[in-house]
């Protein structure tokens, strides 16, 4: 067991999630469900909890009601090898009604924010040239979804 679980409250949606989620990002599974129970503060046979793993990373969804809502102030970073992955996420997590952001980030239809981030741009980023370093910053505030070839021509400066 994990020593920290991040845990999503959903109001009704949690079992939608959860499957949208395991079928997005590869080694993931559903690892428990509880359900409520007659009597209990959500109807009867609806998810209560859902325990569930993403990339080898666990997450808790709770069916907890419509008190809380998902703020920009929580988001899941993921960190992407290439471009290749970088759009498959970007539009398997913004179908849907899913909402475009900015420098890489987007709202999945739950309104969960997610940071869709390629390898590369940490790498050319870091460059101690503070030139190319602020050519890649000045490309990548312009974007929404990250483009690599976009951010390896401004760090090349042309």
């Amino acid at each position: 067991m994990q020593k920290i679980t991040p845990y999503l409250w959903f109001d009704g949606q949690a079992e939608e999630a959860v499957n949208f989620y395991t079928s997005i990002f590869k080694n993931s599974k559903v690892l428990n469900v509880s359900r409520y129970a007659e009597g209990g503060p959500g109807p009867a046979g609806s998810v209560m909890t859902a325990a569930f793993e993403l990339n080898g990373q666990e997450f808790m969804a709770l069916n907890g009601g419509p008190q809380y809502k998902f703020t920009e102030a929580i988001s899941f970073l993921v960190n992407c090898k290439d471009q290749k992955e970088v759009d498959e996420l970007w539009s398997k997590l913004t179908e849907g009604n899913g909402e475009e952001g900015p420098c890489g980030w987007l709202k999945d239809k739950f309104g969960v924010s997610w940071q869709i981030i390629p390898t590369a741009l940490g790498e050319l980023m870091s460059d101690p040239d503070p030139e190319k370093a602020g050519r890649v910053v000045q490309a990548m505030l312009k974007m929404k979804k990250i483009d690599v070839s976009t951010l390896q021509r401004a760090y090349d400066g042309k």
